[in-house]
């Protein structure tokens, strides 16, 4: 069957062809790490995971490439103020690489909780300084860069077209609204490659053009070729990286070899938080942490990602994600339930469900309709040992860890519980999960002094009312 995707590049949805055999080669715009990783930042991984397992699903082998950007990413994407870094490292009152290494370790952790894929290549910028170097010296060479006393730009003038991915007119080009006039620019918009460091900069390199430390952009054109080679099939990263990031992507590889480095530009839409804009000043940059303090485990935030198509904007809002938790805890109960079934399912069914998601997730990865088709199955009223397996070959695409939901799932017996207390279960079972044996005996007795007693055993928590 087909696999479509949809170009950011081409603006259409297409059939989906490997560049070389079988193999697909991936990059994806990784975290920089000066801060934690929130929740928005994570709906942009759990697409890339996604993809992955798509991927993987209908066969193909994957090279795939992310980032991380420990130097060089400046506060905004104009080349002005302070790299994050240091200015995280300054207000930590700590090194920046202790910053980068500390945050690194935090993003990994908050992977690993939401199940996601570690791709097969992560690339440091830090440890690819030289192979930056040697390409913006080569679009010296070839014309496309010029020296200032700041740094090396980009001479955007020497392009066919700029920008190419956004499709905008280059007065609306975001960047451009945001720039300084500097006089030694040739353009205004032309673009830092490379940028000479004040004296009390830390984190900076020898270079042809003395201390010095790289541009954001020229990481990922860097890297990329190293790994990927000229051109690759798959670039993925935030709709926030369209008109500037990934429009000076393309430039910088087009100087250096005349090609568009990726054949598929695929973007994930804004997490938005309460119908608005998630930002530090309002306070709603919410964390894996933040959300298991709500009772909300990170798999049932990802199931929550799945709710809307990767190209539209989700909304999030704690009610919503608390339904995410019902659902998942109920997902894990229903394939429990198939797993005890003794019924027997012909082929011929099994295979209708194969074929319905198989259609729904090759549809440019529609996992709505695909979650859609999940739920027929976990409801069907006929219990199977079959529709559980079905269950755990459906989660090679969902990474919801169904195999293991007796882990999770909490067994309620033969009472109603209200929604304050089942809150306090959800809690304590998220407490036992990360071991965090104080507060799982706090909110035991807290249970016990509103009349119910817990039992835990291998296959999970039991409770009943006194």
């Amino acid at each position: 069957m087909e696999l479509k995707l949809y170009n950011t590049l081409t603006r259409d949805k297409s059939e989906f062809k490997p560049l070389e055999g079988n193999q697909v080669r991936i990059y994806t715009c990784g975290p920089t790490v000066y801060s934690y990783a929130h929740i928005g930042n994570f709906r942009a991984y759990v697409f890339m995971d996604t993809l992955r397992r798509v991927l993987k699903y209908n066969g193909y082998e994957l090279k795939h490439v992310m980032n991380i950007t420990d130097v060089g990413h400046l506060e905004s994407d104009a080349d002005e103020g302070e790299d994050k870094m240091e200015k995280a490292a300054r207000k930590e009152n700590k090194d920046p690489y202790e910053i980068a290494k500390y945050y690194t370790e935090i993003f990994f952790r908050d992977m690993g909780r939401l199940n996601i894929e570690k791709p097969e290549i992560i690339a440091k910028a830090t440890e690819h300084i030289p192979e930056m170097i040697e390409f913006v010296k080569k679009l010296i060479e070839n014309g496309y860069a010029y020296e200032t006393s700041r740094g090396i730009y980009f001479d955007i003038s020497k392009l066919d077209k700029y920008p190419i991915l956004s499709n905008r007119k280059l007065d609306d080009q975001i960047a451009g609204a945001r720039v300084d006039v500097d006089e030694e620019k040739r353009n205004p918009y032309d673009f830092a490659l490379w940028i000479k460091a004040p004296e009390n900069h830390i984190m900076k390199w020898e270079s042809p053009w003395g201390l010095s430390y790289p541009g954001w952009h020229i990481e990922c054109s860097a890297m990329g070729k190293k790994y990927l080679g000229e051109e690759f099939d798959i670039h993925t990263g935030g709709v926030d990286h369209i008109p500037t990031h990934h429009e000076n992507e393309i430039a910088q590889s087009k100087g250096i070899t005349g090609k568009i480095p990726a054949k598929i530009w695929m973007h994930v839409e804004f997490l938005q938080i309460d119908g608005g804009k998630m930002s530090k000043s309002l306070g709603n940059t919410y964390t894996l942490d933040i959300l298991e303090k709500h009772g909300i485990e990170p798999l049932a935030y990802k199931l929550f990602c799945y709710t809307a198509h990767y190209r539209t904007k989700l909304n999030f809002t704690f009610e919503v994600a608390k339904s995410s938790q019902i659902s998942i805890n109920r997902l894990r109960e229903g394939y429990l339930k198939h797993l005890e079934g003794k019924q027997k399912i012909e082929n011929e069914i099994i295979e209708q469900y194969k074929q319905r998601f198989l259609t729904a997730i090759n549809d440019d990865l529609n996992m709505p309709l695909a979650m859609g088709i999940v739920w027929e199955v976990v409801r069907n009223e006929v219990k199977s040992a079959q529709f559980a397996k079905l269950l755990e070959d459906f989660d090679e695409v969902l990474g919801l860890d169904i195999k293991n939901s007796k882990q999770y799932y909490t067994k309620q017996v033969q009472i109603e519980l209200t929604d304050e207390i089942k809150e306090l279960v959800q809690k304590r079972t998220l407490a036992r999960q990360n071991k965090d044996w104080a507060l799982s005996d706090k909110i035991r007795d807290e249970l016990s002094e509103k009349g119910y007693n817990v039992k835990d055993s291998k296959e999970g928590m039991t409770i009943e009312k006194k």
